[in-house]
């Protein structure tokens, strides 16, 4: 992991001073350190059944439809407010400052289709516990999650429902 390590830049006082933002863009624009952080990303979900990845919006969508592609799985979007036609199904959730929501399209998962979460990084956990509940209002079976980012300090997993896998590639 050492080497993906290298391509996730570090930028101090972004977006607020005093946080330390990583970056996963020059992750992205090398295409062997994309490639080996997708094979990262889908190793333990080999052989697991997934048969769907939903991605959250917005580099989400990046890792999650490569992953898909690469665990021979449906993608899904769950999208910020208003971005989707409706019916959508949504989520309020609360963030360190305010709320949002993620909605997904009503008829976007079968029943029972084992899920994927899949996002860029967990910092506080709040966008992805809400992700979760989405899947459960969909009636799909959420399997786990994978991150290729976690921000250790900011104690994301302490959110995470408890005896479903979380994997993360890298932990700061």
């Amino acid at each position: 992991m050492q080497d993906l390590a290298a391509l996730i830049r570090a930028v101090p006082d972004f977006p607020s001073p005093g946080v330390l933002f990583r970056d996963v863009t020059p992750l992205l624009a090398d295409a062997g350190g994309f490639a080996r952080c997708i094979d990262a990303l889908a190793e333990p979900w080999q052989g697991s059944g997934v048969q769907a990845v939903c991605g959250i919006e917005a580099r989400g969508f990046i890792f999650g439809a490569a992953l898909a592609q690469k665990l021979h799985a449906g993608f899904v979007p769950l999208r910020k407010p208003n971005k989707l036609p409706p019916p959508v199904v949504a989520v309020d959730y609360q963030l360190e400052y305010g709320s949002d929501r993620l909605e997904a399209q009503s008829d976007a998962l079968k029943p029972g289709v084992r899920v994927l979460l899949v996002d860029d990084v967990l910092a506080t956990g709040g966008t992805l516990a809400a992700a979760a509940s989405l899947v459960g209002r969909l009636d799909a079976e959420l399997i786990g999650a994978s991150v290729v980012v976690e921000l250790v300090a900011a104690c994301g997993r302490t959110r995470w429902q408890g005896s479903k896998p979380l994997h993360s590639l890298l932990r700061y």
